[in-house]
């Protein structure tokens, strides 16, 4: 669709309060789902985080990989355990977390970061203790982990430097173990260190909705206080409780707001941040 020059100059026009808003201030991406796994949707997320760089955007890109990780398993003839829903880590199976989110993972967003023109640097949890770690309790899940501390230095010495930082979730515990951890969590908690403008978790729905089967009936905007009830009816449920959860520990620890973003929608991320029209729920 062409669209006139007069129609062009006004969308940018009309972008300039939202670029002063983010502007000098650090975005949390928590980046997944099929955005992750369709190109077309990874060059757009790529292209989006490296425009709000150069706008003056402090954004820290956070990633899981799960579909790598389940590749790999397979590659290596180990089938992939899951206990109600949730992934079984081995030793063998953290030391594969370890290669495919710190390496493969990372470092191809990172080589498609700088082919978008931007300057990355590729971490994980490991890295100057970025991430500190410990066994997480309740079900014996193996070597995943649950954050007990961030230590931010690293992060930002990277954006002081004009880097994108590009974080893996794998982290080490004091007892020396590797541990897988959760992204949306460790994203929340990376925030909240940083003390973000913004948590951005892309996910593979429009967003929170009153009828979970009909996607007109999006919650454009939710208050934390407000999320007990909505579990309570049943508005919050199934896979959407741990992402709601991970938007109001954010919130609930200093970050300004989070949203649950629609990441098939292409663009997603500008044309929440810089248009103010909603593809998600926000949580304030």
């Amino acid at each position: 669709m062409d669209i006139d020059i007069n129609t062009k100059a006004t969308i940018l026009s009309d972008a300039l309060p939202h670029i002063q808003r983010y502007y000098g201030k650090v975005v949390v991406v928590k980046y997944g789902g099929n955005a992750m796994l369709s190109e077309e949707l990874k060059d757009a997320v790529m292209h989006d985080i490296v425009m709000l760089s150069l706008i003056g955007v402090k954004v820290v890109l956070v990633h899981g990989g799960g579909p790598e990780i389940n590749d790999m398993l397979k590659k290596v003839g180990k089938e992939p355990v899951f206990i109600n829903g949730l992934r079984y880590t081995d030793k063998e199976t953290a030391e594969l977390v370890l290669m495919v989110l710190a390496g493969k993972v990372n470092k191809g967003l990172v080589n498609k970061l700088e082919s978008c023109g931007g300057r990355a640097i590729g971490l994980c949890g490991c890295d100057g203790g970025m991430i500190n770690a410990e066994k997480r309790t309740g079900v014996d899940l193996g070597y995943v982990g649950e954050v007990k501390d961030v230590d931010v230095r690293p992060i930002r010495d990277s954006l002081d430097n004009g880097y994108i930082p590009v974080i893996a979730t794998v982290s080490c515990g004091e007892d020396g173990q590797i541990y897988n951890i959760n992204a949306d969590t460790a994203a929340a908690r990376i925030a909240a260190a940083l003390h973000a403008e913004n948590l951005v978790l892309m996910t593979d729905v429009r967003g929170l909705l009153m009828d979970r089967n009909d996607e007109s009936t999006l919650i454009s905007e939710v208050n934390v206080s407000e999320v007990p009830v909505l579990v309570k009816k049943g508005i919050i449920s199934g896979g959407m409780i741990p992402k709601v959860e991970c938007c109001v520990e954010a919130v609930r620890r200093g970050v300004k707001q989070s949203i649950i973003i629609d990441g098939r929608i292409p663009h997603a991320i500008l044309i929440d941040m810089l248009t103010g029209e909603g593809v998600g729920t926000l949580f304030r």
